[in-house]
């Protein structure tokens, strides 16, 4: 049993208490996601939330650094749509299937070291970028089912709410850290809406969330040349995006932490993840800067965490659906507007007047 937490703690002393609390935030935060990214592509809820689950415990498990959360993605999910709404999700299944062997083969020829020429204002443009996406996501809670911006009342509950939870998420580790102070925002924001009765958007009212295991099924294709024609430019790039945008997080995460992934060994796990995923009916994806953000400000720094994230996404799944769809969207909306907050690179706004014109281009 010491050998089986030694691995999963990456061979560090860890928090077992903050690596299980972060484990559980992020698996309440990537149910939102996850669905939303599902739509996106034209397929079903389920489809994000199994991807979510097996990515997150493959990477978890074998992936190039611990702490490192990984899920259904909008980067893969604007590339299948196309795909997705022309041949169904069988072939959705067999691209994501492509794209992981192409990722288990970049690793294998060790080109994730390649990231190691990417500049740093390519580094602060992608964080900076994703840091204005992820808020500009969070502003479709403030429209209604029409797509028309809430005003009055339901709008004033919602605004008081996100601001709630954001106070609490910027002012508890000022008094205490013994309390996951995300995780503790989200039941605060629960139990007011719940006692007060008060009327808001919630996680049911995007999609239910409840189903079984991932089935597993080979996809149903045509093992044809015309179908791999077919799938292998979303494999590609899929597979691209997907590389890109996981050793990028890898790296971003290194600065953070300073402590160094491992970019190959990372381009197998993600393969190996996207290939199981489509196995099991999911829609494949790559690491998530946002939610590994969430991870690492909760004090999260072991592989422990993405597995009890990944777990309890797959409990909540199974047995926990109907209290999990009760949760308020405004307590994750604050949740996510403070990671993008987080996110941001402020610093590189300093350095512009410093930095060549060209970096500047480049960043921006």
């Amino acid at each position: 049993m010491k050998k089986i937490f030694d691995f999963f703690s990456f061979r560090q002393a860890i928090d077992y208490k903050i690596e299980i609390f972060s484990g559980l935030t992020v698996a309440i935060a990537l149910i939102p996601e996850a669905i939303a990214f599902a739509l996106i592509a034209g397929l079903s809820p389920l489809t994000g939330l199994y991807a979510a689950f097996v990515m997150g415990l493959v990477t978890s498990v074998l992936g190039g650094r611990p702490g490192m959360i990984s899920g259904a993605t909008g980067a893969v999910a604007v590339v299948i749509v196309s795909l997705s709404l022309s041949h169904g999700p069988e072939y959705v299944f067999a691209t994501v299937i492509l794209a992981g062997a192409i990722q288990i083969v970049a690793g294998v020829l060790r080109l994730g070291k390649l990231m190691r020429l990417v500049p740093h204002p390519v580094i602060f443009g992608f964080v900076n970028g994703l840091a204005i996406i992820i808020f500009m996501s969070q502003l479709e809670q403030f429209k209604d089912a029409s797509g028309a911006w809430l005003a009055g009342p339901s709008l004033y509950v919602l605004l008081g709410l996100v601001l709630l939870t954001m106070l609490i998420i910027w002012g508890l580790p000022k008094i205490t850290k013994v309390l996951p102070s995300s995780l503790t925002a989200i039941l605060i924001i629960f139990a007011i809406v719940s006692t007060l009765g008060i009327d808001t958007k919630t996680v049911g009212d995007i999609a239910s969330i409840e189903g079984g295991f991932p089935p597993f099924h080979i996809p149903r294709v045509p093992f044809t040349l015309d179908s791999f024609i077919l799938i292998m430019p979303y494999a590609v790039v899929v597979a691209g995006v997907g590389l890109i945008e996981s050793l990028l997080t890898l790296n971003i995460l290194y600065e953070i932490t300073e402590t160094r992934g491992r970019g190959n060994k990372e381009a197998v796990a993600q393969g190996t993840a996207n290939v199981l995923s489509g196995l099991f009916s999911g829609m494949g994806g790559c690491a998530m800067l946002g939610q590994s953000l969430i991870n690492v400000s909760s004090g999260a720094r072991a592989r422990l965490s993405g597995v009890i994230a990944a777990i309890m996404l797959l409990v909540f799944i199974m047995f926990g659906a109907s209290l999990v769809e009760k949760l308020p969207m405004a307590a994750l909306t604050g949740l996510m507007i403070m990671v993008a907050i987080g996110t941001f690179e402020w610093a590189s706004l300093r350095t512009f007047n410093k930095m060549p014109k060209s970096d500047i281009f480049l960043m921006v």
